[in-house]
């Protein structure tokens, strides 16, 4: 099958997410093996950006293919309300073990927006079942945290999120945090301390919004000054965990334990879908009762499905082996380096890097913005040389699979200070 029929059949039955499909393209992919993925005429693209922030190993993984089979021959469904099987119960054994000590249970469902609602339900639930009414949610401008209803309304309100205003609850806004703006938000949190049920945040970086970064030691102030106010904590891990940031989580940089985490992209390598929300023993304690109306009312058909929970156990396997660490550690180091180099470039704005994340940010004529006309030259351009970006508007990321080669990093990196010249008015 060709690139153009393949692409004139999707036309005529796919709807495609983030995309005006009356000016987006396609690329057909029919293959994917390791960092590469590959087209139907046989071109060979890198991908940099581990097909939106999810593929950590590289695709078509051969020992996650293994044991997705191995469990598909086993056992492939079976409902979680009232029922149970061994990957769920061995990879929340695992995962706990590797979050801070205080997380205690784990509650699966499909992916990152419905883990981020799973979250806040318990934080909002949590209060209603003690009699207090605490119902206000505190988050971050420009935060992202899924696109179902809940999850859209403690993310940063745009163009995205305009046609729903109407239908999305009352959230309190803050800045990240920095030194000068601390005493600011402290008194904003006071203002709203006695109404707010939690504060949902992305730790370290803010993704879809442009890789926006913030300090480590900042936010644990801030977090602590919400623990001290009673105002639960939710942590979206979503994008940040499974080495993301050169650590396992964003939580191993923070002094500041979290109520209630929320996790997807990674956690299965990339494989397909699986979201799970961990919370602290007080949160699962103020469910435990005698009273069925204080349960947590809320699950999914592929609740804990066995073959996701499988992947992600072999995931995790790759993930805490000697040779990935080595990996992670070794594009954090080449990150660093290349952004350097990138001084001299009147042309960029910024570059920021937290970990195996690294943006560069275009100066141009137009504001910063998901819409910014350069988006379309950069796809286009990196897109020519055979390597898979989608920028943020004027912001260029690159998010690299673990096992990207030091020369195919050298490449891309190659590849923007040549971006950089061609656009250096």
């Amino acid at each position: 099958m060709t690139q153009q029929e393949l692409i004139r059949r999707d036309r005529q039955v796919n709807w495609h997410p983030y995309t005006q499909m009356k000016s987006g393209t396609l690329l057909p992919i029919v293959k994917g093996e390791g960092t590469y993925l590959f087209d139907a005429d046989g071109t060979r693209y890198i991908d940099a950006i581990s097909s939106w922030w999810v593929t950590l190993h590289g695709h078509a993984h051969p020992y996650i293919a293994r044991k997705v089979a191995e469990q598909l021959s086993t056992l492939e469904q079976v409902i979680f309300a009232g029922f149970t099987h061994p990957p769920a119960i061995e990879l929340s054994e695992r995962l706990l073990a590797l979050l801070p000590d205080n997380q205690q249970k784990v509650f699966y469902t499909d992916n990152g927006s419905t883990a981020v609602e799973v979250a806040l339900k318990m934080c909002i639930q949590y209060h209603h079942n003690q009699g207090v009414g605490k119902t206000k949610i505190l988050a971050f401008h420009h935060g992202y945290h899924g696109d179902t209803f809940g999850a859209m309304s403690v993310s940063g309100r745009s163009a995205w999120t305009a046609p729903f205003m109407d239908f999305m609850f009352e959230v309190v806004f803050i800045d990240v945090p920095t030194k000068d703006n601390l005493p600011e938000l402290k008194k904003a949190i006071d203002q709203h301390s006695a109404e707010l049920a939690c504060f949902v945040y992305e730790p370290l970086v803010q993704g879809a919004a442009g890789m926006r970064m913030h300090g480590a030691e900042e936010l644990s102030e801030l977090l602590a000054y919400c623990r001290a106010k009673e105002v639960l904590l939710v942590q979206d891990e979503i994008f940040v965990g499974f080495g993301r940031t050169g650590k396992l989580f964003a939580a191993n940089h923070l002094r500041v334990a979290a109520d209630v985490m929320c996790f997807s992209k990674g956690l299965t390598g990339g494989t397909m879908p699986l979201g799970l929300t961990t919370c602290s023993q007080k949160i699962y304690d103020a469910f435990y009762s005698d009273e069925r109306s204080k349960s947590l009312f809320h699950g999914h058909s592929f609740t804990a499905n066995p073959i996701a929970c499988s992947a992600a156990l072999a995931s995790l396997d790759l993930l805490l082996s000697d040779s990935t660490q080595r990996n992670i550690q070794r594009i954090c180091l080449q990150h660093q380096a290349f952004i350097q180099k990138t001084d001299a470039y009147a042309n960029r704005l910024t570059a920021r890097q937290c970990g195996t994340i690294l943006a560069i940010e275009w100066k141009t004529e137009e504001a910063t913005s998901y819409f910014n006309s350069i988006q379309a030259f950069l796809s286009n351009f990196f897109l020519d040389h055979h390597i898979l970006v989608r920028p943020l508007g004027n912001v260029l990321y690159f998010v690299p699979p673990y096992c990207i080669s030091e020369e195919d990093l050298d490449y891309i990196y190659d590849r923007v200070f040549d971006a950089l010249n061609m656009t250096n008015a």
